[in-house]
């Protein structure tokens, strides 16, 4: 069996257990942690550093941050990004001293050809809710989004062949959007409500995604390269 194969066969063994409902009260969100990595190569081998940065959900101030940095021993795949970004982010995970409620990734989760991006893949290893949160559009069965209107708080749902996948969010006015979509035990009305919640002044990125990609560019000073 090949790796696609394989692959394929554990995303399809995920994708009936996917839950995009509320498992939690948003009352009870205390912590998000954003996760995000950054690569790069050396001596024709490819290495990653994954960041995490726990976040205080009502005042937005950094309670940790942990990372783990190694080689990428997975190659690069279409649609099959989370098997090359798991092992660096679950060493990451197991370096935390506190338990985010729910994690943010850089990237996507029910937007996927079998909704089963990095953020809703990863939610099987977290057992926790996940929200997936990306800069950049993945054109999914070649379908194209709508653009919101230009207010802080617009968004347009991307529905493909007659199901919503994601929302394409305007966090601040007249800025471009975000791609939001659920990953796992959470609905994409709640995402949009923490996603929004959690957006502050300096970006129109979420802040527990924007400190974690700003750390890696830290690590990756701290590592010379």
């Amino acid at each position: 069996m090949s790796d696609t194969e394989k692959f394929l066969e554990i995303q399809n063994s995920f994708r009936d257990k996917i839950k995009i409902s509320d498992s939690f009260q948003l009352s009870e969100i205390k912590t998000v942690a954003g996760v995000d990595l950054a690569y790069w190569n050396r001596n024709n081998e490819e290495y990653a550093v994954c960041c995490i940065v726990v976040t205080d959900y009502a005042t937005h101030e950094i309670i940790e941050k942990q990372h783990y940095s190694g080689k990428i021993e997975v190659p690069y795949i279409p649609s099959f990004l989370a098997f090359r970004e798991l092992p660096l982010i679950m060493k990451a995970v197991e370096k935390l001293e506190c338990r985010p409620d729910i994690y943010m990734f850089d990237g996507n989760g029910y937007l996927h050809p079998r909704h089963m991006g990095i953020a809703t893949h990863a939610s099987f290893y977290l057992n926790t809710a996940t929200i997936g949160v990306a800069k950049t559009y993945f054109r999914v069965n070649n379908a194209d989004y709508i653009e919101p209107d230009s207010v802080a708080g617009s968004f347009t749902d991307i529905v493909i062949e007659n199901e919503v996948y994601g929302r394409v969010l305007r966090t601040h006015d007249n800025v471009k959007p975000v791609f939001l979509s659920v990953g796992n035990y959470i609905s994409l009305d709640t995402a949009t409500k923490i996603t929004l919640a959690l957006t502050g002044k300096e970006s129109h990125i979420p802040i527990p995604t924007r400190l974690a990609d700003l750390e890696t560019h830290e690590q990756r000073r701290l590592l010379n390269i």
